[in-house]
C-alpha cells in the first residue's frame, strides 16, 4: 500500500480528480492503515464495540436513574413506624 500513499497524488492528478477525490482516498487509506494495525486508532471494531459499550452505559444510568426515584417515592409513602 505505500506505494500507493508516494503515487496517489500525481496519479490523481493525471487522471483529472478533484481535491476532494484526493481527500477521500486519503481517508480510505488512512482507515485501512488503522484497521490493518500500522497507523494508531481506533479500528471499525472497536468503535462499534465503544458505540454499544457507551449505550448500554446510558441504558444502566437510566434504570439507576428511575430505581433511585422510586425508591424515595416509596420511602415517602410509608408511615413513620
Amino acid at each position: 500500500m505505500l506505494w500507493l500513499v508516494i503515487m496517489k497524488r500525481p496519479l490523481l492528478r493525471s487522471l483529472g480528480t478533484s481535491e476532494a477525490c484526493e481527500a477521500t482516498l486519503h481517508n480510505w487509506l488512512k482507515k485501512a492503515d488503522i484497521e490493518d494495525g500500522s497507523r494508531p486508532g481506533v479500528s471499525v471494531a472497536e468503535a462499534a464495540e465503544l458505540r454499544d459499550a457507551k449505550k448500554r452505559i446510558r441504558l444502566l444510568e437510566q434504570e439507576n436513574e428511575i430505581l433511585r426515584r422510586a425508591a424515595a417515592f416509596f420511602a415517602r409513602e410509608l408511615p413513620p413506624k
